[in-house]
């Protein structure tokens, strides 16, 4: 992936010590941390804790000179930090026997290309999606996104019944997994 100029100019700016762009990486990315940590057996201040972390150990990286943004930069603080947690989690031994050996952990680079994978995932999605058209696109995200039941769906989108919209779900359905897979890239 090749990263965009705005990800380039914020990790430019965190390398200058430019608070406009730490604030930016900041707003961006941290509430995706908390809820991560908050889910995880974590309070507010640890996520603050995580999170500052990690932000020092990517300004470090950036100031050594051999740091390449090679994924967003949500992508990257999200695998430091759920390394980090994790490694606290076991010193704390909050999880007991579930994590034994430190070792046993993915390493972070692992950990960035599965999320890049993920990633790049969910952006042939939304191109799939956008392709899909209506009333197939919105179809989709009532039932998965807004998790709306389907007697509500077949009354907002007029049909007769229920199964007349689980029957035009499962065509839209169809529809979507062939353009997800006729995506190039999703072949890759």
């Amino acid at each position: 992936m090749i990263p965009d100029t705005e990800e380039l100019a914020l990790i430019k700016g965190l390398g200058e010590n430019d608070r406009k762009s730490i604030e930016k990486i900041y707003e961006s990315n941290y509430g995706t941390i908390q809820s991560f940590i908050l889910n995880n057996n974590g309070s507010v201040e640890d996520a603050k804790d995580v999170f500052q972390e990690a932000i020092i150990l990517l300004y470090e990286k950036v100031n050594s000179g051999q740091f390449e943004l090679q994924s967003k930069i949500k992508t990257y603080l999200y695998s430091v930090c759920r390394r980090i947690w994790l490694k606290r989690l076991q010193k704390m031994q909050r999880f007991g026997n579930i994590i034994e050996d430190a070792e046993e952990l993915i390493p972070v680079e692992e950990d960035l290309d599965e999320q890049k994978r993920k990633e790049e995932a969910f952006q042939i999605m939304d191109k799939s999606l956008a392709q899909l058209g209506e009333p197939c696109r919105s179809l989709i995200e009532a039932f998965y996104i807004q998790k709306k039941p389907m007697h509500e769906i077949a009354e907002q989108f007029g049909y007769t019944n229920s199964d007349n919209a689980k029957n035009q779900k499962y065509k839209c359905l169809m529809r979507l997994k062939k353009l997800f897979f006729n995506n190039p890239k999703s072949s890759e």
